[in-house]
């Protein structure tokens, strides 16, 4: 920036002439030097919420509610991509500070962090091809059909647990998730409700497809809403991280992200 050339440039001259010159830094550099950085990771594979652009630039709702509370709470976003099924031991192992990535706050997870109030809700639901015969999507009646389900998700573990009878195939990422479900390599497909609203209603590929069933919402695998996950031992960010929540929510910032993405709220 031409700024920082020219303060470089009377810098080398005056101390060359033996002058000694403390420049003040402006409100910018202050502001950036009061934050304290925050080490977020995300999965990076999860549009609308979290994805890499044509650009490879962090992008979706999860991306700017984390931009919004940094803002808020004096953090400094630092965004780390990680594997999701490494994404838990990682934050207690202190790879980084939080967890940013729709993660839903199931009973399985609170044992091993900690999570802020929830910033948004989203049931779970069965989708298969619209020429599909499935209509109904209990246990008994998908017994002998393929199942697909990301792996390490709520989805996952509600599969094994409610259909141990079924056949599943397990995918890395939802977006490959969607594809086998589009290509006939599985019959129906577990995925959370707003991950996937997008690509059913906006795109070509997810015109193929269409929900089964109603809302899955049983808190014991899809808890209460996703929520921000910290160490449990990190009670002053948590804090701080609930009060920018509420700020955010109270001074349309929220909404705003909100109606960005989805035409209809998601508290």
């Amino acid at each position: 920036m031409l700024r920082i050339s020219i303060q470089t440039i009377l810098r080398g001259a005056l101390m060359a002439g033996g002058i000694g010159l403390f420049l003040a830094a402006s409100p910018l550099e202050v502001a950036a030097q009061d934050r304290t950085p925050m080490r977020i990771a995300v999965e990076g594979a999860f549009p609308p919420f979290n994805y890499l652009d044509a650009n490879n630039k962090l992008q979706g709702f999860d991306i700017d509610i984390a931009n919004a509370l940094c803002e808020v709470s004096k953090f400094e976003c630092q965004f780390i991509i990680e594997k999701w099924d490494d994404i838990i031991p990682d934050l207690v192992a202190d790879k980084y500070d939080a967890i940013i990535s729709s993660m839903s706050m199931s009973l399985e997870r609170r044992q091993k962090v900690a999570f802020t109030e929830k910033y948004y809700n989203s049931p779970s639901v069965f989708i298969a091809r619209k020429d599909s015969s499935i209509s109904d999507v209990s246990p008994a009646a998908l017994s002998d059909k393929i199942l697909g389900v990301t792996s390490s998700t709520a989805q996952e573990s509600y599969a094994n647990h409610l259909y141990p009878e079924m056949k599943k195939t397990v995918f890395r990422s939802s977006p490959e998730l969607y594809k086998g479900l589009a290509d006939g390599s599985v019959d129906i497909i577990l995925e959370d409700k707003l991950a996937i609203y997008d690509w059913i209603a906006n795109t070509k590929a997810g015109s193929c497809c269409e929900f089964k069933g109603p809302d899955l919402v049983d808190i014991t695998y899809f808890g209460e809403g996703a929520g921000i996950a910290l160490r449990l031992d990190d009670k002053e960010r948590l804090t701080r991280l609930n009060e920018a929540l509420k700020s955010i929510k109270a001074d349309g910032t929220y909404d705003m992200i909100n109606a960005k993405y989805f035409p209809f709220s998601i508290q």
